[in-house]
C-alpha cells in the first residue's frame, strides 16, 4: 500500500493550483467572456440597459414630455429612437403611424451591444424606414477611437445605400457620475475628435452628433468646432428647438418628446423627405 508523504501532497497541491490559476487566467482573457472587458483595460458599465438618447437629459433638463408633435413646422419627417429600453418593436405600426426614419442604440462604451439590436436595426428597415445607429458615449471609459472603433465593429457602419443614416454620437450628462466624465472641456472636444476622426477613418462619413446645448456648454465650453462637419441631433422636450450650441446654424434633427406613442423618443427632421435620403446617401 503507498505511502503518501506531507510534501509529496503540498507539491501536487501547489502544482494543481497553478494549473486552475493558469485556465482561468486563459479564460478571463478569451474575447467574448464576461470578464474579457475589464481584463482589456474596460471599465465596468453597471446599468447600460437604462442609457439611451435622451435618457439623462430629461433628468438634468426637464422639459414637456406630451406625445403631441409640435404644430406649424414646415418640411419636417418623423422618426423615432429606440434601445434596449424598448425591446422588440412594432415596427409596422410606427410605419403605419407616419414614422419615417429610426435611430437604433448599438453600443455604450467598448463592452456593450444593444440585445434587442437586430431586430430594431432590421426591422425598421424591413419595413421601409430610413435607418441608423448611435452609440452612447462614455468618454472617461477609453479613447474616442477605441469606441467608435466598437461601434462601427457592433452595428454601426455606414453603407451608401439609400435606407442606412450615418452612425451617431450621443454625447449627454454622465449617467454613473461626474457631469463631464472628469473631463475638462479640451480634453472633452479632443474626445469627440478622435471618436469622429475615426469613425470617418472607418465609414468615410462624419458622425452625427446628439446632444443638448446645455451640456454641450457646461462640457466642451461650448466649443464651435465642429458645426461646420458634423450634422446636429438636438435634444429639447418645448414647443421649439431653443438655443442651439454654437457651430451650428441649425439642427438636422430634434428630438422633441420622450413620450411619444408606440415609443417613447420622438424626432422630427429638419427637412423633406429627399433631404433626409440625401443625407443618408452622403
Amino acid at each position: 500500500m503507498p505511502v503518501h508523504r506531507p510534501g509529496s501532497v503540498r507539491r501536487a497541491l501547489s502544482a494543481l493550483i497553478g494549473i486552475l490559476a493558469a485556465v482561468l487566467a486563459m479564460t478571463l482573457a478569451l474575447p467574448g467572456s464576461a470578464f474579457a472587458a475589464q481584463v482589456q483595460g474596460d471599465k465596468a458599465i453597471p446599468h447600460p440597459e437604462d442609457d439611451w438618447a435622451g435618457s439623462q437629459i430629461a433628468k438634468h433638463e426637464g422639459g414637456s414630455t406630451t406625445d403631441e408633435a409640435p404644430t406649424g413646422l414646415l418640411a419636417t419627417v418623423e422618426g423615432v429612437d429606440v434601445s434596449s429600453h424598448q425591446g422588440n418593436v412594432s415596427w409596422s405600426t410606427l410605419w403605419s403611424s407616419g414614422v419615417r426614419f429610426a435611430y437604433v442604440k448599438a453600443t455604450e462604451g467598448t463592452s456593450y451591444t444593444n440585445p434587442y439590436f437586430a431586430q430594431q436595426y432590421n426591422g425598421s428597415y424591413n419595413v421601409g424606414m430610413i435607418r441608423g445607429a448611435y452609440h452612447f458615449a462614455l468618454p472617461n471609459n477609453s479613447t474616442g477611437a477605441a469606441q467608435a472603433n466598437y461601434f462601427v465593429d457592433h452595428g454601426g457602419g455606414w453603407s451608401k445605400d439609400g435606407k442606412t443614416l450615418p452612425g451617431a454620437l450621443d454625447m449627454e450628462y454622465n449617467p454613473y457620475g461626474a457631469t463631464c466624465y472628469g473631463l475638462s472641456a479640451s480634453a472633452m472636444v479632443n474626445w469627440i475628435k478622435s471618436f469622429s476622426s475615426a469613425y470617418k477613418s472607418r465609414t468615410g462619413r462624419d458622425p452625427v452628433i446628439y446632444t443638448s446645448t446645455s451640456w454641450w456648454k457646461t462640457c466642451t465650453g461650448n466649443s464651435a468646432a465642429f458645426g461646420g462637419v458634423n450634422p446636429l441631433w438636438i435634444p429639447r422636450y418645448g414647443s421649439s428647438v431653443g438655443e442651439l450650441p454654437a457651430g451650428w446654424g441649425f439642427h438636422t434633427i430634434w428630438q422633441y418628446t420622450s413620450s411619444g406613442p408606440t415609443v417613447g423618443d420622438h424626432n422630427k427632421f429638419n427637412g423633406a423627405m429627399d433631404r433626409l435620403q440625401a443625407l443618408a446617401n452622403g
